[in-house]
């Protein structure tokens, strides 16, 4: 979904003259470092909407011809910079005129606050003064103050983008009732219970591995078999990762890898947007503490459906715990690369979409 920024103009993309004067083209200056945000902005996905108050455009005192001028050279400067607004609302009224467009009320935006195709979530509005963090509550988005010290625009790009990549998932059925947290930028903090000692403790090396923290809470059927259990938990860690990673912008997107003893595991994940599951390997062994082997590639197969990944995995050799060990190690090393940040905002697909 299309995500927007609201942004404000005078004293957030140009600089507001101490003077107040209304034409100021002599005296024309951007904020500092807008230009490059709002470019790695851009990049990111975000869509640019303008909105500004202008008390008395189009009155003698404030006439058209001493707007139009400032107004047109910001977007030529922009524009040269490849940034585009797709759309400009501008609200001539003063307060005296109690109009419905005037900022903080969004009455300029009433096209945007009836459409349902864009993101609400991850859209914000950016502005100097409290009108416009109270425009982001009526519009119900984020709403970001901008302020040259404390608050510049390196500093909201920041925020906007750079910020941990979290998500929690609660999943309740008949026969399980799960809650999954992840955080994909704070390394290897786990807590896991799910009822199964061995199942716990192969999550355990998913979080380690893939240097992730991850909380997962689960009851299950168990007085019927480990099944429910073992799948769900495994839709659930998935839809819990899709979430958090978003749109996919900066990551690696592939992860390969692990021997360990006599065991070796090849896992090759792809965060292709595409399930697909391929498993090759045998247990000897029915059960691996409380968790039956059989469930191991079930348990993946379930992760990478909800995950809308591409998974395969190949395991060899002789001890059983040390190839089940070895898959969700295995895993846990493939995703950390996947999911890392490669420090650009570009999707990694030439689809543009993942």
């Amino acid at each position: 979904m299309k995500k927007i920024l609201f942004l404000d103009r005078d004293g957030t993309l140009i600089s507001e003259p101490v003077d107040q004067q209304i034409d100021r083209l002599d005296k024309f200056a951007l904020e500092p470092d807008v230009v490059p945000a709002l470019r790695r902005l851009i990049e990111a996905g975000y869509t640019l909407v303008m909105v500004t108050n202008q008390d008395g455009l189009g009155t003698p005192s404030f006439r058209e011809s001493e707007f139009r001028p400032l107004q047109d050279l910001l977007l030529r400067v922009l524009g040269s910079q490849g940034i585009g607004f797709e759309a400009v609302r501008v609200c001539p009224h003063t307060a005296a005129d109690r109009c419905d467009c005037r900022k903080p009320k969004p009455g300029l935006l009433l096209d945007y606050l009836r459409d349902t195709a864009w993101d609400r979530t991850a859209s914000a509005v950016i502005g100097d003064r409290e009108t416009d963090v109270q425009l982001a509550a009526a519009l119900g988005v984020r709403g970001l103050r901008y302020d040259r010290r404390s608050n510049n625009w390196l500093a909201l790009t920041a925020q906007l983008l750079d910020a941990p990549r979290r998500a929690a998932v609660r999943r309740k059925t008949n026969e399980t009732e799960i809650t999954v947290s992840v955080d994909l930028d704070t390394p290897g903090t786990a807590k896991i219970k799910t009822g199964l000692g061995f199942f716990d403790h192969m999550l355990e090396q998913i979080a380690k591995n893939a240097a992730i923290g991850l909380v997962i809470d689960c009851t299950g059927d168990l007085e019927i078999d480990e099944h429910h259990t073992v799948e769900d938990v495994g839709i659930a860690l998935g839809q819990a990762l899709k979430q958090a990673l978003g749109d996919k912008r900066g990551v690696g997107r592939y992860g390969f890898v692990l021997p360990m003893d006599e065991a070796r595991a090849q896992v090759a994940l792809d965060l292709s947007g595409r399930a697909y599951f391929v498993f090759e390997g045998k247990f000897s062994r029915d059960n691996v503490g409380e968790l039956p082997t059989e469930l191991v590639p079930h348990f993946f197969r379930s992760l990478s459906d909800a995950l809308a990944a591409t998974l395969h995995m190949t395991v060899q050799g002789e001890n059983n715990h040390h190839l089940v060990e070895a898959l969700f190690k295995g895993f846990g090393r493939a995703l950390r690369p996947a999911i890392a940040r490669d420090g650009s905002n570009a999707v990694p697909s030439t689809k543009g979409t993942l």
